[in-house]
């Protein structure tokens, strides 16, 4: 029977599969990080107070892409370069969703809607990433290898759902329910087909270098396409709710590090 333990416990028991893995995880969290800081840097005046939560959540996604590392080091291994189908991050951004790259290079200050999108980005991709850790904790919370950097980076994307829950919401006080709603909707949209890409074709390396029977690839796929016909259908709805947090201010003090890990 597959179950998310026993795929994950194949990859962290094959040095390739490993590499791989923590190599797409690590180019995403830095992506990520990238992405804040840019976006802290340019922040319009109206929204000033924002600044400093959206460089924590930057300097967060680089202490990530640090573990991530970190984790390859131990092992002996090097980071390789993350396959272009498998690159989450910027598939999103080509299909639209968030803030383009070109944008977050200049210098010119962003809009309110602008910082609305990205929150409302951040909430729904926040959400996927949070789920994903959770389990990670459920089924290697206390691996010796990898429990303390999934328990460490489970504990910051919880932190960074509540931000998004909370700062919406207080957008949303503010009069822009509507817009915070649309754009909700369209990103878990298309993030819920993004992420099917991925899965597969993260899934069908895998399957090559773990040498998986046709079978249990094709198991895999089915799998996943079932996933992705849930979430179509009224899963996507979990991932545009909100609800005021119990983690308030989540964001508000200084970022942690990475160094009793690393």
């Amino acid at each position: 029977m597959l179950t998310a333990r026993g795929l994950f416990q194949e990859i962290i028991d094959n040095d390739e599969a490993y590499q791989l893995f923590c190599s797409i995880a690590a180019s995403g969290e830095q992506q990520g990080g990238w992405e804040n800081g840019r976006i802290a840097a340019l922040v319009p005046e109206s929204r000033r107070t924002l600044a400093p939560k959206i460089a924590r959540h930057g300097a967060d996604e680089d202490k990530h892409g640090r573990i991530f590392q970190a984790l390859l080091h131990k092992r002996g291994l090097t980071r390789i370069e993350a396959p272009p189908e498998t690159d989450y991050t910027m598939i999103l951004e080509r299909e639209g969703i968030g803030l383009p790259h070109g944008k977050l290079r200049g210098q010119e200050p962003l809009t309110e809607r602008d910082i609305i999108a990205y929150l409302a980005h951040s909430r729904v991709t926040e959400q996927r990433a949070s789920d994903q850790m959770a389990m990670l904790i459920t089924c290697f919370g206390d691996h010796p290898e990898v429990g303390r950097a999934v328990r460490m980076i489970g504990d910051d994307e919880a932190n960074h759902l509540a931000y998004c829950h909370e700062e919406l919401l207080r957008l949303a006080a503010a009069g822009h329910g509507r817009t915070i709603q649309a754009l909700l909707r369209e990103s878990a949209l298309a993030e819920i087909a993004v992420y099917r890409d991925v899965s597969l074709a993260v899934m069908s390396r895998m399957g090559r270098i773990l040498r998986w029977p046709k079978a249990k690839s094709a198991a895999l796929a089915a799998a996943i396409h079932a996933v992705y016909a849930y979430e179509r259908l009224v899963g996507w709805r979990r991932m545009v709710s909100l609800r005021m947090p119990e983690r308030r201010d989540a964001l508000g003090g200084a970022p942690t590090t990475a160094v009793e890990f690393a």
